[in-house]
C-alpha cells in the first residue's frame, strides 16, 4: 500500500474512512477479476462476429463454386455449413445473450454491490493508491491527474 508520506489520491479514488489496507486490496481483487470477465465478454463478442463473418464467406465461396461449375460442392456448403448452429440449437448471438444473462450481469452486479458497500462506490481505489506510491513527483509525465502538473 501507499507509504504514509504519499499524498492521497483525488477524492473520487480515495479510500473510505476506516477502510484497511487489506479491505482495499480485497476489493481491488474483485475489480481485477471483473476486468478479466470484461475481457472474456469481449472474446465472446469476437467469436460472435468472427463466426458471422465466416458464415458469409462460406456463402460467398458457395456462390464462387457455383460460378465455377462446382454445383455439388456449392450445395454442400449451403446445406451443411451456411447458417449452421455453432452449439446445439444456438447461433452465436444466443451464446452472447446467454453469457450476459447467466454470468456477466450477475457478476457485474456483485462487483458493483461490493464496491458500493465497501468503497462507497469508488472505483479503482487500490490502483489509485498504487499510482500515488509509484509516480515521480514534479515529473509532468507522472502527474496525479489530468488537471495536475506534478
Amino acid at each position: 500500500m501507499a507509504p504514509p508520506s504519499t499524498p492521497p489520491p483525488d477524492e473520487a479514488h480515495r479510500r473510505p474512512e476506516g477502510a484497511s489496507d487489506e479491505l482495499v486490496a480485497a476489493v481491488g481483487k474483485v475489480s481485477e477479476a471483473f476486468e478479466w470477465v470484461e475481457r472474456i465478454r469481449g472474446r465472446v463478442f469476437d467469436v460472435h462476429q468472427m463466426m458471422g463473418r465466416a458464415d458469409f464467406l462460406f456463402e460467398d465461396a458457395a456462390d464462387a463454386l457455383d460460378a465455377a461449375g462446382e454445383h455439388e460442392h456449392a450445395r454442400l456448403l449451403r446445406t451443411e455449413v451456411v447458417g449452421r448452429n455453432v452449439l446445439q440449437g444456438r447461433w452465436t448471438f444466443q451464446i452472447v445473450e446467454e453469457f450476459d444473462d447467466c454470468y456477466y450481469e450477475p457478476v457485474r452486479e456483485a462487483e458493483r454491490s461490493i464496491r458500493d458497500a465497501l468503497m462507497e462506490g469508488r472505483r479503482h481505489v487500490f490502483e489509485a493508491e498504487l499510482k500515488e506510491s509509484r509516480r515521480t513527483r514534479g515529473n509532468p509525465a507522472h502527474a496525479s491527474r489530468p488537471d495536475a502538473t506534478g
